[in-house]
């Protein structure tokens, strides 16, 4: 008998159906291999000194970057967050106009030197780190030597990762980088049952600014309504100011182009209370009384609305209280023309408006938060809508929180801390049940 056999042609078919297999599966291993493939665009970053550094003086940081460095003393920090812990290549892109000079480069316990002399713009890689946290990472500057007139010209810091980061946040290319380095602002909306809507006349807050909280450049804004704000200020070291600003209906930055059947009118103000107009942020009528209220201590702010069917406008009015002192303050009295209506949309907002001061911590409290009608009914709101600004809705920057601490909101911007909190978070307050007693026949008329 003749040994079994397979006869040819099944030889071949086996053969080739088992290449075929073969070629599948690494194909496919392949294609796998191209789908995840690290987009190296995305590891690499360029992070732009002029919306993300801060230097001592007398340097300073323009758009262009860090331009002209020259004083031993000075240091820039720059700026960026990781969400990915990892290792980094950091880099800059630098030159020296004239001669040689040494850069030190620092970062956590980290520290570098480098030699330059290259006099066009050149990315010179500095060294990698490893990222052990989340959070944000501040990058240190410093010129060390030089022969010529500058250390250098600093326009980016350049890092790039070893894992990507959707994450990753800092003042991109082609964006603001005034509102960058000013930060990210935050507020608190206060929702009113719809039973209440187009019934309130009266809005009052309470704010308390913690010691150290106070930093110059700082608008701790309590009372915003549909139409304008009203707050307090520290607008240098031996200036504050209580603000009251109300939007014309005409839309421009300008505050001169407005028509004068579009202007805000003054009704009246209170003594030492400077009228003006301004602009740049939409316009209107302004009104600011110099006051040196005080870190960790609580001012009120009231805030009433006077609706003229007949005429189509509206008389809002403004009165600021040194609770300490039981006194409280006309700020100012205006009409603004084709509307007339109650208070909406009341909100709170902490902003830095001096973006040399966008690297440090502010804070505000607020509480005590009431709504009155016209027959002096009361309700206290209890329930406050966080959220961002543009700048923090855009990931330039993640230093923002909010929030409730006991029975009082919170707003808290700037100076890179880590604890940031999500935006568009709702919040519920434990009820004071101390509705302001205010006798309005006693408020200041001048």
């Amino acid at each position: 008998m003749k040994p079994y056999q397979l006869d040819k042609p099944m030889i071949k078919k086996t053969t080739i159906f088992y290449l075929s297999l073969l070629f599948i599966t690494i194909s496919s291993k392949f294609a796998i291999a191209q789908n995840t493939r690290i987009d190296v665009s995305k590891l690499r970053h360029i992070i732009p000194l002029g919306g993300n550094a801060w230097v001592s003086a007398p340097d300073t940081i323009t758009d262009e970057g860090l331009i002209g460095l020259k004083s031993p003393k000075s240091t820039a920090d720059i700026y960026f967050r990781l969400s990915v812990p990892q290792d980094i290549q950091l880099a800059l892109v630098v030159r020296v106009p004239q001669g040689s000079s040494a850069l030190q480069l620092s970062t956590g316990k980290n520290t570098f030197t480098k030699k330059l002399s290259n006099t066009t713009f050149d990315t010179i890689s500095i060294g990698k780190v490893h990222i052990t946290n989340p959070g944000y990472i501040k990058v240190s500057l410093k010129g060390i030597n030089k022969t010529g007139a500058v250390y250098a010209d600093v326009s980016d810091l350049v890092v790039t990762l070893q894992k990507t980061d959707s994450d990753i946040a800092y003042v991109t290319k082609g964006s603001s980088f005034h509102f960058g380095r000013r930060g990210p602002s935050v507020h608190l909306r206060y929702p009113v049952a719809a039973d209440k809507e187009n019934k309130v006349k009266w809005f009052y807050n309470e704010i308390i600014v913690p010691k150290g909280q106070d930093v110059i450049g700082s608008y701790f804004m309590a009372d915003g309504f549909g139409e304008g704000y009203f707050g307090m200020q520290v607008n240098s070291a031996t200036e504050r100011r209580v603000l009251f600003s109300v939007w014309s209906p005409f839309n421009t930055e300008d505050p001169k182009s407005i028509p004068d059947s579009m202007r805000i009118k003054l009704v009246k103000h209170g003594s030492n209370v400077h009228i003006g107009e301004f602009g740049n942020e939409g316009s209107g009528g302004q009104s600011y009384m110099r006051f040196p209220w005080k870190a960790g201590q609580a001012y009120a702010f009231l805030l009433g609305a006077e609706p003229d069917n007949a005429k189509h406008t509206t008389t809002y009015t403004a009165y600021f209280k040194d609770v300490a002192a039981d006194k409280w303050f006309l700020v100012a009295s205006f009409t603004r023309p084709q509307k007339a209506t109650y208070l909406t949309h009341l909100y709170s907002f902490v902003e830095n408006f001096e973006p040399e001061n966008g690297d440090k911590i502010r804070k505000a409290f607020f509480t005590n938060q009431w709504i009155g009608d016209s027959e002096n009914n009361w309700l206290e709101l209890t329930h406050a809508i966080y959220t961002g600004d543009a700048t923090a809705n855009a990931n330039y920057r993640k230093d923002y929180a909010g929030g409730k601490e006991g029975d009082k909101f919170f707003l808290q911007n700037g100076g890179f801390f880590n604890n940031y909190v999500p935006l568009k978070t709702p919040y519920d307050r434990s009820a004071t049940k101390q509705k302001p007693l205010i006798e309005f026949e006693k408020l200041p008329n001048k």
